[in-house]
């Protein structure tokens, strides 16, 4: 049976991409090897003819000249059954086929890393007047000079790579005519230094950054040299800095890292990401304004209540730009983005405007994510204008696989069946959450307890008699000590009412 690598490889290629890939493999240039061609002519056919069978079709492995199952079961690829079509008459050989599967993995990556050549014009050029300078070929010179140069116009992007294209085409530039011993001649050193320098700033800082994001996540030590000198140039320098907006863009990202506490930061990276946007590719952008949307997490997470508009209106303008899709390959609105949109909003009272935002982006879902995150959000919108009988149809209607979402519905289900005094479906939905959360021992210990105190102070509020207010105090005093409980203020407001 063939797995592995280069069946997973070519199966994430679309008809288009294996169109371009049949070209490379058959030019001679790069593949002189018919049996290869051959071979990757026969497993794109099994991949596309696998990929159009039903989801629910069996897997079955054949042998050489067994066919299990019906036409429209989904088959193995058998490795004897491959030598034959590619070798017929010679016996099998399992180091020359696994050789004839590395080199097909070889050319793959080859094309792979081609295709992200051809993207790069600046690099070409610079390549080509590394190779010019070489060869010495004077009389295309000139011509690749001004290829260059018109490159270097034409970039749309003006990011790290691009900095670094220019260094390379001042670097070649430079060795065509250091040979020359012209001495006296005027030299390209300051340019090339300055290439270099801020393609080098940006990467570092761009690094550091993603160290200190990661650093919250994983307890890692990482050193990068000179971070404190880079950190103090710029700032000595930054309004110079300012005329290289893809190094002030991430010195700002830094800041909010570092000194989150200065709001400015923030407010000026929103202000340089909106005047520079059309200087970065999509993917660049966006990443870039994640950073933002960590920052305003971190302040609502510190219940800086101001920052919930702040959190929304950004939101909103990386809807308008459509900038929000770059989450994902495929360009869908990630579930998780889905998600924050609705909970800010509902904190914000917006509840019409929430309603609109799941109608209007919905389609944007993953399609097999979609009808649970609709349900979900949609719900959480009925559940805070206290709709209480929506939220269940919707909540009871769907079974929840993501652990986030069942979660919360169970926390809505919670709050709904006290609210409503629906004491035994109460019981019943408290029992099946304290299961719930035994049964996964994939919830992190901190939120597993979270809910488990929930669970045991909503049993307590239940057995307490309404102006027991020596009983009420109790409990609010435990709740009060122990800060990892979900839905705290709504159980202080609810012993509040039994006072």
């Amino acid at each position: 049976m063939i797995t592995g690598k280069l069946y997973t490889i070519l199966s994430k290629f679309d008809k288009i991409e294996q169109n371009r890939l049949r070209k490379y493999v058959q030019s001679p240039y790069f593949n002189v090897n018919e049996s290869l061609t051959t071979f990757f002519e026969y497993l794109t056919k099994h991949i596309n003819t696998q990929a159009n069978l039903p989801v629910h079709s069996l897997v079955v492995t054949t042998a050489v000249g067994q066919r299990n199952g019906s036409c429209q079961d989904k088959q193995d690829l058998d490795k004897y059954e491959v030598w034959d079509i590619l070798f017929e008459n010679e016996p099998y050989n399992d180091t020359r086929f696994r050789k004839l599967c590395s080199d097909l993995l070889e050319l793959v990556e080859n094309f792979l890393a081609q295709q992200i050549y051809d993207k790069s014009e600046v690099q070409q050029a610079a390549y080509l007047l590394e190779a010019v300078g070489k060869k010495r070929l004077d009389k295309l010179y000139l011509t690749c000079v001004r290829q260059a140069n018109m490159a270097t116009r034409q970039q749309p992007y003006k990011n790290a790579e691009y900095y670094y294209g220019k260094f390379l085409l001042e670097k070649n530039y430079y060795d065509m005519h250091e040979s020359e011993l012209n001495r006296g001649d005027k030299k390209n050193f300051g340019e090339m230094i300055n290439h270099l320098d801020h393609f080098y700033l940006t990467e570092k800082l761009r690094l550091y950054c993603t160290v200190l994001s990661h650093k919250r996540l994983v307890s890692h030590d990482y050193k990068l040299l000179f971070i404190d000198e880079i950190i103090a140039h710029i700032h000595k320098y930054k309004s110079q800095y300012e005329e290289i907006p893809v190094i002030a863009i991430y010195y700002h990202i830094l800041l909010t890292q570092i000194d989150g506490e200065n709001t400015t930061h923030y407010f000026k990276l929103l202000e340089l990401l909106d005047k520079h946007h059309a200087r970065f590719s999509p993917n660049e952008l966006y990443k870039m304004y994640i950073s933002a949307l960590n920052y305003c997490t971190k302040k609502v997470n510190q219940n800086d209540k101001l920052f919930l508009k702040v959190f929304h209106d950004l939101y909103k303008i990386l809807l308008k730009k459509e900038i929000l899709f770059y989450s994902t390959p495929t360009m869908e609105l990630s579930p998780w983005h889905f998600k924050n949109v609705v909970l800010i909003a509902n904190r914000l009272g917006e509840y019409q405007w929430t309603e609109n935002f799941i109608k209007e982006y919905q389609h944007k879902l993953p399609k097999e994510l979609r009808e649970s995150a609709v349900s979900y959000n949609l719900a959480n919108v009925y559940f805070n204008r206290k709709q209480y009988d929506k939220v269940q149809d919707l909540l009871q209607s769907v079974e929840y696989q993501d652990l986030t979402y069942s979660l919360g519905a169970k926390t809505m289900l919670t709050i709904i069946f006290y609210e409503k005094d629906e004491f035994e479906a109460l019981d019943s939905i408290l029992k099946s959450f304290q299961a719930y959360l035994n049964r996964h021992k994939d919830i992190a210990e901190n939120r597993r307890l979270a809910y488990l105190y929930m669970i045991k102070f909503v049993k307590r509020m239940t057995k307490i008699m309404p102006g027991d207010k020596k009983a009420v105090e109790q409990l609010k005093q435990e709740v009060l000590e122990t800060n990892m409980t979900t839905s705290r203020d709504w159980i202080l407001e609810k012993l509040k009412e039994l006072e």
